[in-house]
């Protein structure tokens, strides 16, 4: 089968890198795998190294003069390459393959899938869902009703829910003693009788890491003193520090930046954290699952469909400032049960997170594609 993954971020790119990387991985070895992202992003980047992958710069800017350039370039890669499935993975990619394959005698099988709940009732979604769309795939529950609702143009297609697939063996749990000297890396030499909170979800406002922040600050002196916060990703602003710094927390919480391998400074953590205002389902929970610690997790969007609650995760609404404050006296008054938690949290990641199972779900929907009619 040849397979072609587009995706429009320019830069980091977020959940679809690890998304479109995680299926070319898995997939290169048996079909060929062609990704045409812009060749400024992170994706660009990661995919080049991955062996059989082939990587092809290419654009999706949404200006209407940029699309006849950028449009013919990818019909001449349609064309010439002969593609059976083209995976689009936003808007700006699946307009643009849209365009590209109009009038094609031999139209790829396009598939889509929502990473996100954004709206789906606008007029290029109509248009793509009527004109460029073979199959759905839905990240969630949650996002499979978004693409199954009564105003969704996509309600009359094939959706198939497919949670993300985590690298199990990738993410995994250190050694007890490793983990002693990542915390040190990490945290300091004072990390030793503190409560380790990490995640690698981001630092924008919507993704909720300052209300933790809040919470913490909330506490009595005693236990704020006890709490230490890692949030991975871009620099926070003057804005976010100052609130930081207004909860009293400025000196235990920890910005390591974006990092290409999140795995060092997770693992040094007693329990994750994914408080996002929207999620469609959250690769940085399942990683964090997958490293053996228990998440803390909003209700936002499909948050909850990776989390069981008081087994390997909390779960509390978004944005609730004293529920989390709760949760964190319950970690600090008990934190010998963290561990009990996290490996519960493994446990769920061998049983229902594997990368084999979400290749072989992604491929069925492939294979359902290609026996539709065009």
């Amino acid at each position: 089968m040849k397979i072609l993954y587009t995706n429009f971020h320019p830069r980091n790119g977020g959940g679809h890198v690890t998304y479109v990387l995680s299926l070319a991985r898995a997939l290169a070895g048996t079909h060929e795998v062609t990704v045409a992202v812009p060749g400024s992003s992170r994706l660009y980047r990661y995919a080049a190294r991955v062996p059989g992958v082939r990587v092809v710069d290419m654009s999706y800017a949404s200006r209407l003069s940029s699309w006849f350039g950028a449009r013919a370039a990818l019909r001449r890669l349609i064309v010439q390459e002969g593609y059976d499935i083209v995976h689009v993975n936003g808007s700006a990619d699946h307009r643009q393959v849209m365009l590209a394959a109009a009038g094609l005698r031999r139209r790829p099988r396009v598939v889509f899938t929502k990473h996100n709940d954004h709206p789906l009732d606008s007029f290029g979604h109509r248009l793509r869902a009527r004109c460029a769309t073979d199959q759905v795939i839905a990240v969630s529950d949650y996002v499979r009703g978004l693409l199954l609702a009564p105003s969704s143009p996509y309600r009359r297609l094939p959706v198939t829910t497919i949670r993300h697939g985590v690298d199990t063996g990738y993410f995994a749990p250190p050694a007890p003693a490793e983990r002693e000297a990542l915390r040190e890396r990490h945290f300091g030499p004072d990390w030793r009788g503190k409560l380790l909170l990490g995640s690698s979800g981001g630092t924008d406002y919507d993704k909720g890491w300052l209300d933790l922040v809040d919470a913490a600050g909330s506490l009595p002196p005693a236990l704020r003193a006890r709490v230490m916060v890692l949030a991975a990703g871009d620099p926070p602003s003057g804005p976010k520090l100052e609130r930081v710094r207004r909860a009293g927390m400025l000196g235990q919480v920890v910005f390591p930046g974006l990092l290409d391998d999140v795995r060092p400074a997770l693992a040094a953590c007693d329990a994750g954290y994914v408080l996002s205002y929207r999620e469609a389902l959250s690769y940085a929970c399942r990683e964090l699952m997958a490293l053996g610690l228990p998440v803390l997790a909003s209700d936002a969007g499909g948050l909850p469909e990776n989390v069981s609650p008081g087994r390997d995760g909390w779960v509390v609404h978004a944005g609730d400032v004293p529920a989390i404050a709760g949760v964190l006296r319950e970690m600090l008054a008990r934190p010998g049960e963290l561990a009990v938690m996290g490996a519960r949290a493994r446990e769920k990641s061998l049983a229902e997170f594997g990368l084999q199972a979400f290749a072989e779900a992604t491929l069925g929907v492939y294979r359902r594609a290609l026996g539709r009619a065009p």
